[in-house]
């Protein structure tokens, strides 16, 4: 595709690099509007500037996928009133044998929440379960938060519904649920089990100092602050346990005096919270099977939109509740920040810009040569982290999959899947990479008496050689 005239040409690249400063600098000072109305600026932009007309900018937004993240967000949103991030939670401390054996499992759970889940659900569900077990451990929180993080990146890259770059690579591609898991999966568990054994080689020092060896009161100093963990500050765990003992032990008493009193409304109120508690179990017994029809739905090859939506109006009405307070959970300025970017990208696309880069690289980045996956990959690794990575997919993926077309289907479905193991895995490299990364790091800071500040640096030193080690292998198994 040729460039376009300079009319379209200057305000299309002015329009898209407004949208991406916001994008990745959301809070700039000169307009510090967010991600999402930044997202929707770029596009009125585009319409403003006569890069794509309304009707061409409604075009562009891609209902599939909007209903497909909706679908996900509600059902992730019912997940956790279920209490299954709870659960997965105690799973991390369930028997745990150091801290190491820690790092190990903080990788696994945020790797399989993240397939089943999102990756940025889990960092934004688990974050504060991380900060407490370092806490309760007298261990530091950076090597833990950046398990976290990165194994969520890598687990989401197993399915479809593990980011939203995926989510477009499957609507777009046409590869099934299972074509996916099964192509990909292998890469990621070894990915997986790579960036465990760099965090326990990086920081095996800190966590090799057992609880025991340690004094009352431990600092770390990873960004400039001391962080002071000492056991007396998790005291008012003990109180509340104690509190609770005698809570239970009081009402005890009071049911057996009542019920030696020959007392009446005692056994009604108790069988009230009987049922209850057989009502609510029964309910999140639905849930879970809800949730698992779907993902046996979606890997029987069923409308993965359609699949999503239906999971999420059954447990609307198996709630048999109003579904406002669920719905309210759901993050629509995340919606919104695709339809800007939808119309966005559309509008850049107009330009012959990206069209232009591709044809500059393409005899390059022959995907059938070792020399040309490289190539691919560092174009891909560059561009996630300049322009983030669904932009990214949206600018790229086509073009891809049209070249790679040309020497067979099946050089056509391995396109698809290295964009969507590198674009994903490419988010691991800075704290700016992915929103997963961020949402580790806002939630970090923002827990109540435990808060602790990831710096870019702190990230950057882990996640560059854990990036390029990790996408590596997985490009060497995707290959072949």
């Amino acid at each position: 595709m040729a460039m376009a005239a300079y009319v379209k040409l200057i305000p299309g690249s002015v329009a898209f690099s407004i949208f991406w400063v916001l994008a990745v600098f959301p809070t700039v000072p000169l307009l510090p509007i967010g991600r999402a109305a930044g997202s929707l600026l770029g596009g009125i932009l585009m319409v403003i500037f006569q890069i794509l007309t309304v009707d061409q900018a409604y075009q562009a937004i891609d209902l599939s996928i909007l209903v497909l993240l909706f679908g996900t967000m509600v059902v992730s949103g019912y997940l956790e009133r279920a209490d299954a991030f709870k659960y997965l939670g105690k799973l991390l401390t369930w028997k745990s044998k150091g801290a190491k054996d820690l790092i190990c499992r903080i990788c696994l759970i945020s790797a399989i929440s993240s397939a089943l889940f999102t990756n940025d659900t889990s960092c934004m569900v688990l974050t504060e379960f991380v900060l407490k077990i370092a806490r309760q451990n007298n261990l530091p929180p950076q090597p833990f938060l950046l398990a976290l993080a990165s194994s969520a990146n890598i687990g989401s890259t197993a399915t479809p519904i593990g980011n939203p770059q995926n989510l477009v690579i499957a609507t777009q591609s046409g590869v099934s649920f299972g074509e996916f898991l099964i192509g990909i999966l292998p890469a990621t568990v070894l990915g997986l089990v790579c960036n465990a054994l760099l965090l326990i080689f990086m920081y095996g020092d800190l966590l090799s100092v057992k609880k025991g060896q340690q004094d009352s009161t431990v600092a770390f100093n990873g960004d400039g602050v001391d962080h002071q963990f000492s056991p007396a500050t998790m005291s008012h765990v003990e109180t509340t346990n104690v509190d609770s003992v005698h809570h239970h032990e009081s009402l005890r008493n009071r049911v057996n005096s009542k019920q030696a009193m020959g007392a009446a409304e005692v056994p009604w109120s108790l069988n009230g919270a009987y049922w209850d508690h057989r009502n609510q179990k029964l309910w999140k017994s639905c849930v879970y099977i809800v949730v698992v029809g779907m993902l046996v739905s979606l890997l029987m090859g069923f409308n993965m939109s359609g699949t999503a939506i239906t999971a999420a109006l059954a447990l609307m009405i198996l709630d048999f509740k109003d579904a406002v307070p669920c719905l309210e959970k759901v993050s629509y300025s995340l919606l919104i920040f695709f339809c800007g970017m939808f119309v966005t990208v559309q509008g850049f696309n107009k330009t012959g810009i990206p069209s232009a880069f591709w044809e500059l690289m393409e005899p390059y980045a022959k995907i059938d040569e070792i020399s040309g996956i490289a190539v691919l990959a560092l174009v891909i690794l560059v561009l996630s982290n300049l322009v983030s990575n669904v932009p990214t997919v949206l600018l790229l993926g086509a073009r891809m999959a049209a070249s790679a077309a040309l020497i067979s289907t099946a050089y056509e479905k391995k396109a698809w899947l290295i964009l969507a193991w590198v674009s994903t895995v490419a988010g691991n490299l800075s704290l700016l990479g992915s929103a997963a990364n961020l949402i580790v790091c806002e939630q970090a800071s923002r827990v109540p008496d435990l808060g602790y500040t990831l710096t870019f640096w702190n990230h950057l030193k882990f996640g560059v050689p854990s990036t390029l080690l990790v996408t590596a292998i997985g490009l060497l198994l995707l290959k072949s």
